[in-house]
């Protein structure tokens, strides 16, 4: 019932509470274990252990109840810090209900588990001494259960799950018809079908301002934007999908624009529509976007069971798009941008060894929401400047790489050269800051100075912050823009930045927010 990262709702609070339980049960089972394996074994009287019992049911008494308050208090500050609603308190009378389930189901299992390596224990000590047949039991178990969880029965879970979002990516969004500019995919003039990019790409190539609507924004001359994309079927492979969006560009003479973005996607192919109007607004519509489908499944699905895709299906667009841009003339070629977000930014940067590498290859770009576990952002994370916050690193003062939660953090007062790659990220993201690490040890951000929308009574302990970051990622997008996962209209600002355009002032950036937010 701690503070976390973002507000969570009774059920998953109760989880956590039922998760941490059992954390904490099962450290407590390792340590008595342990223990009596050193030959410890105290001997306590009847009276004496009626009494502990005694005493232990009177600390539950208040504590738990105490708890319960607090829990709810350091709710309703969470929420005041990241603007989301007050639900009230009464349902949180169930979290004790549900935690004691969670706690009886996986007890319970953790008994059964136990029983089955007694029987096995005892069925092998038959043939072999004890202490073999317990390790043998243990193994055995053990294979069973990396067999279940990375084998055959994995694999072929796995399979239903994607056929079963394959079958939902044929579907389209409400309002969603086929654009008619020849600039986007799935138009008449397109060599990829309306029906084939996905739902997201479908959403993607009908969303987003025309040539009117931004000189209508902007109050200037404006030419229509270009957006080209691919579905999953679009090919066997993902370097055969690459190859339509480049196909894409060669047919909308993409190559002529000021501006060439490849985008890499989530799971089933979704762009944030602020990082991409953004762009098409702050450019006067003289960009391309190229982006492709690579999953049907959700970033949740894919996060846990295809960590593979997004890597190789970025590193497959970049390079496509990246070897034919690379072949033309420098003086009349685009200038080349990145970008994505989450588990788009993953696979994006799996293009890129580093930094050097990123500077080596494109003019700048947006990384949004970048998962804990990607290699590019650890290292430059690592590598920051002495001094400088985990959760806003300074990277060589600032020269190209920057870090920010809001707009405001890109101003360091030091000089920021003509290539720029922002690392865009908010304090309370737990996708950002999830990792296996929580389990044992408390990470830097919470060593440091919060961010100012994190509780400041928020504290690391063992097991628990893990299961509480764990949980805060189920709904971290469903909470206000500017916290959490939710990353919104400070695209305006952070384009602006990055592109450099000439004569873009203060308020234009107000006025592209101002049509970010309608």
């Amino acid at each position: 019932m701690t503070p976390s990262l973002l507000p969570r709702t009774w059920l998953l609070q109760s989880v956590a509470t039922g998760l941490s339980f059992v954390s904490g049960y099962v450290i407590g089972v390792v340590a008595a274990w342990l223990v009596r394996r050193c030959g410890i074994s105290p001997s306590w009287s009847e009276r004496t252990r009626r009494t502990g019992w005694w005493v232990l049911a009177a600390v539950a008494a208040i504590a738990i109840p105490a708890f319960l308050v607090l829990g709810s208090w350091w709710q309703e500050v969470v929420r005041d810090l990241v603007g989301a609603p007050q639900p009230g308190r009464s349902r949180y009378l169930l979290v004790l209900l549900v935690a004691a389930l969670v706690v009886a189901i996986l007890v319970g299992f953790a008994r059964l588990v136990r029983g089955a390596s007694n029987r096995l224990t005892r069925y092998g000590s038959r043939y072999v001494p004890g202490p073999i047949a317990r390790t043998a039991s243990v193994a055995l178990l053990l294979v069973l259960a990396l067999f279940l969880i990375d084998g055959a029965p994995y694999r072929a879970l796995v399979g239903n799950i994607d056929e079963s979002f394959a079958l939902a990516d044929n579907g389209t969004a409400d309002d969603v018809e086929p654009p008619t500019q020849p600039e986007r995919s799935g138009s008449p003039e397109s060599a990829e079908p309306f029906d084939s990019l996905g739902k997201e790409g479908r959403t993607f190539v009908a969303s987003g301002p025309d040539a009117a609507e931004i000189e209508e924004t902007i109050g200037r001359p404006a030419i229509e934007p270009i957006r080209a994309y691919a579905g999953r079927e679009a090919a066997d492979s993902f370097d055969g999908i690459a190859a339509r969006v480049v196909a894409e560009l060669d047919r909308t003479d993409a190559w002529s624009r000021d501006v060439l973005a490849v985008a890499t996607t989530t799971g089933r192919g979704w762009i944030n529509e602020n990082l991409a109007q953004a762009l098409e607004y702050t450019t006067a519509g003289d960009s391309a976007i190229a982006s492709m489908q690579y999953s049907y499944l959700p970033s949740p699905l894919a996060f846990l069971a295809d960590r593979d895709s997004p890597p190789e299906a970025g590193r497959a667009l970049f390079e496509a798009v990246y070897s034919r841009w690379d072949a033309m003339p420098e003086d009349a070629r685009p200038r080349l941008y990145v970008f994505g977000e989450s588990l788009g930014s993953f696979g994006g940067q799996a293009a890129f060894s580093g930094e050097q590498d990123m500077l080596a290859r494109v003019d700048g770009g947006i990384w949004t929401g970048t998962p804990h576990f990607t290699p590019q952002w650890q290292r430059i994370t690592d590598d920051r400047d002495p001094g400088s916050p985990q959760r806003l690193p300074v990277i060589d003062d600032g020269e190209a790489v920057r870090f920010a939660a809001s707009p405001s953090d890109l101003d360091l007062g030091t000089p920021w050269g003509e290539q720029r790659i922002v690392y865009w990220q908010h304090a309370s993201d737990p996708i950002v800051w999830w990792s296996p690490d929580l389990i044992l040890r408390r990470p830097d951000w919470l060593r440091e100075p919060l961010g100012p929308d994190v509780d400041p009574g928020i504290r690391w302990l063992p097991a628990v912050t893990f299961w509480q970051v764990t949980l805060d990622m189920v709904f971290s997008a469903d909470v206000p823009d500017g916290h959490g996962h939710a990353y919104g209209s400070d695209a305006a600002d952070l384009w602006a930045a990055i592109l450099q355009q000439l004569d873009w002032t203060a308020d234009d950036v107000a006025t592209v927010r101002s049509a970010l937010e309608e």
